[in-house]
């Protein structure tokens, strides 16, 4: 591996670190950036989650000596979510990503109104539903989520925040430090089905995670002390750029190669 090659990781990570630890859809860029330079996509994928699986758990760390990590609900909302993993890992190369992209992109744009219109009832905490206990509901509800992150884990994070928010009344915060701990053990399954499966290329992962290190802790940082807020309207432009991507309006990942050749 060249030093040109290293920087690119890097600097990559650390981008894809810090969207994915505010929001959601980081992984276009990296897994962009190991097609690109040369990667196999079903490895690219697999390679992906080395640095998201380094990525989560230094947002969870940072999340938790921040104590705004709520780690009991975390946990048993991850239970599910790292099941449905398993599964999502192993249908992989059987779902049309096309059509499961579009979707992908009409539930964001979903999430977009509840945003947009009174956040205040929706992003900013319900005690009422904080303090209930989890339900058959929100295990199958997170199960499927798992399937989705197994899958490609591209924007799960939009899935886990509107699960979060909506269902267990979080703001988005809290929400989000959840968010990533969940991920992680979503991470922690699917690499493990990508690596008994040979599809994954160590040393690009593992640099690639370095940058990622960065990202997290500067967002994680930033998403505690700017409020929610910040991360509300990070998260709405991050919304509209991908869901542009994934409805086949502008290809984020063909622009980004078309700059890296130019």
């Amino acid at each position: 591996m060249d030093w040109i090659t290293v920087i690119i990781l890097i600097v990559a990570g650390v981008f894809v670190g810090f969207i994915n630890t505010l929001a959601g859809g980081g992984s276009v860029i990296s897994l962009s950036v190991l097609m690109f330079l040369g990667l196999p996509p079903t490895v690219a994928n697999g390679t992906n989650r080395i640095a998201i699986l380094i990525q989560t758990f230094t947002a969870v760390s940072s999340f938790k000596k921040q104590k705004v990590l709520e780690s009991r609900k975390a946990l048993l909302l991850a239970i599910p979510a790292a099941i449905g993993s398993v599964v999502g890992a192993f249908i992989a190369v059987d779902i049309n990503e096309i059509i499961f992209e579009r979707a992908f992109a009409i539930v964001m744009l979903v999430m977009l109104v509840f945003i947009l219109y009174k956040p205040q009832k929706y992003l900013y905490g319900r005690k009422e539903l904080m303090n209930k206990k989890i339900n058959v509901w929100q295990i199958l509800l997170f199960f499927l989520i798992g399937i989705y992150g197994g899958f490609i884990h591209v924007g799960i994070g939009y899935f886990l925040l509107a699960g979060i928010v909506l269902s267990a009344g979080f703001d988005l915060v809290k929400a989000n430090a959840i968010k990533v701990t969940i991920a992680f053990f979503v991470t922690v399954v699917a690499l493990l089905v990508f690596f008994f499966s040979h599809e994954i290329n160590l040393l690009y992962g593992i640099v690639l995670g370095l940058g990622t290190i960065a990202g997290a802790i500067i967002a994680s940082r930033m998403a505690v002390k700017k409020g929610v807020s910040f991360v509300r309207w990070v998260i709405v432009i991050l919304i509209i750029v991908f869901s542009i991507h994934f409805l086949g309006i502008v290809d984020i990942k063909e622009l980004f190669v078309s700059m890296g050749n130019s």
